[in-house]
């Protein structure tokens, strides 16, 4: 179902003009050529302190061609199905990683966390085709995700990430800035996460750099270094690419509510 018609029903339902909604809102701010169009190439904006300034609403560049039926709001990235398509060579794999990636696939997807409503961690949140909004103060970026809910930090105050963290879903996450590039050093994810559709493992002993970049108004450029010597047999990268989406909001998107797949799982 569209995000309009999704939206349009709400309003329907609450008895309120389509005009009242926070998703047609219009931004503030927006840099515009002196025709009026929305000039997206424009420079990136800078806080106070002069640095980027990646707050926003963003979703993942459509970067896959549309299916036979055709397209609709919910196009996925090539990254969402194989986050390695862009790794020369494709992802190196640890033999066992290679065997259960393909295992995964063959599968369908049947222990997807994803599929199960379970959180994805901080690589498939960036590639799943829902909105994410970034709010960046001078010691906290906060990423707050459309997909249950979900919020993740990246802490910007000087502190280290701690060397024997409890694991958990999302890890954890420090950034310093290294010029315009907020440097993002992330570790401590419990083991048995997927990266993608295709089921690429991450396990607990890997740590994952992601370079954050803006080079101008519309674009938000993801560098992706993730080091998981368990599950691949060297560090590899990858660049995710991020769009800016005007005059919308945040839906919440439920992955439980009124969920039926579960009872199949267990057939």
């Amino acid at each position: 179902m569209s995000r309009v018609f999704w939206a349009a029903t709400v309003v329907i339902a609450m008895g309120l003009p389509l005009s009242a909604q926070w998703v047609k809102y219009p931004t503030a701010k927006v840099p515009r050529t002196k025709g009026g169009a929305v000039n997206l190439a424009a420079p990136a904006p800078r806080t106070p302190d002069g640095k980027p300034d990646l707050s926003g609403i963003w979703k993942p560049e459509d970067n896959r061609p549309c299916p036979a039926a055709g397209c609709n709001d919910m196009v996925v990235s090539q990254e969402f199905i194989d986050i390695g398509w862009g790794v020369k060579g494709g992802l190196p794999y640890q033999p066992w990683a290679a065997a259960l990636t393909k295992q995964r696939t063959a599968e369908n997807r049947l222990n997807d966390p994803n599929s199960r409503c379970l959180p994805t961690g901080i690589v498939r949140m960036h590639t799943t085709p829902l909105f994410r909004k970034v709010v960046q103060t001078p010691s906290l970026l906060v990423i707050l995700n459309e997909r249950n809910v979900w919020y993740r930090q990246i802490f910007t105050d000087g502190r280290p990430l701690d060397p024997d963290p409890q694991p958990t879903w999302n890890g954890y996450s420090v950034g310093k800035w290294d010029g315009d590039t907020l440097v993002v050093q992330s570790n401590g994810f419990r083991d048995g996460l997927w990266l993608d559709s295709n089921g690429s493992p991450l396990t607990d002993a890997a740590t994952i750099t992601e370079r954050f970049r803006r080079p101008n108004y519309g674009t938000l450029e993801i560098a992706l270094h993730v080091d998981d010597p368990k599950a691949y047999t060297k560090p590899w990268e990858t660049t995710l690419k991020q769009v800016i989406v005007l005059d919308s909001e945040l839906l919440d998107y439920v992955c439980y509510e009124n969920e039926k797949s579960v009872e199949h799982f267990r057939k």
